[in-house]
């Protein structure tokens, strides 16, 4: 399908990459120009990817979030429909593998749940008490890193990319926070030892 019968004129391409090179230059208004332009072809692209309008507007906002990043890198060298069609799909990938990810978490966790209920179900609250004071008393990037790595699954260059955080900086704040967490319950909640 040719971008004119796709709704994508040739002036379409030019405008968006005059608009691009400005943004580049700073024009915070150009930008947000190239974001409006960019919008509906990036929602229907995520629409057929995800085949829901809820997921493909984060789709679409994650796309438009990793564009703004990755815009003083792009040279011009592919065609702007091109470069952000492989945002598209690459947020896309992202948003099933973590949902993917978390899926499987919650179905280990539910079938290990009987299981620890009946080893301790009075310990329990406490502990969920513990581990919630423990992170309250993080700084808030390692709150933040901790949450995604440990709570949400993400892996540290997903991390990475989300926060705009170099990857090793983001090992630097998960081990940290894992070492100030794991401090806290131990020095609570001494018994924890015993288990080891």
């Amino acid at each position: 399908m040719s971008e004119q019968r796709s709704g994508w004129s040739t002036s379409d391409e030019q405008t968006a990459r005059d608009w691009a090179r400005a943004a580049q230059r700073g024009d915070a208004r150009a930008f947000e120009r190239l974001a409006g332009l960019l919008r509906p072809r990036l929602y229907r692209w995520a629409l057929l990817r995800t085949l829901d309008p809820d997921d493909a507007e984060d789709v679409v906002q994650t796309a438009l979030l990793r564009m703004h990043r990755a815009l003083p890198a792009y040279r011009g060298g592919a065609r702007v429909g091109t470069w952000v069609y492989t945002l598209v799909r690459s947020a896309a990938i992202d948003l099933f593998r973590g949902r993917s990810r978390r899926q499987s978490r919650q179905e280990r966790f539910a079938r290990d749940q009987p299981a620890a209920a009946a080893e301790a179900p009075a310990a329990e609250p406490e502990l969920l008490a513990l581990v919630r004071a423990a992170l309250t008393g993080l700084p808030p990037r390692q709150r933040i890193v901790f949450d995604m790595a440990d709570l949400q699954d993400y892996a540290p260059a997903e991390i990475a990319e989300l926060l705009g955080m170099n990857p090793n900086t983001v090992r630097v704040h998960l081990l940290r926070a894992r070492r100030t967490v794991r401090q806290r319950l131990l020095q609570a909640h001494p018994s924890l030892l015993e288990d080891r």
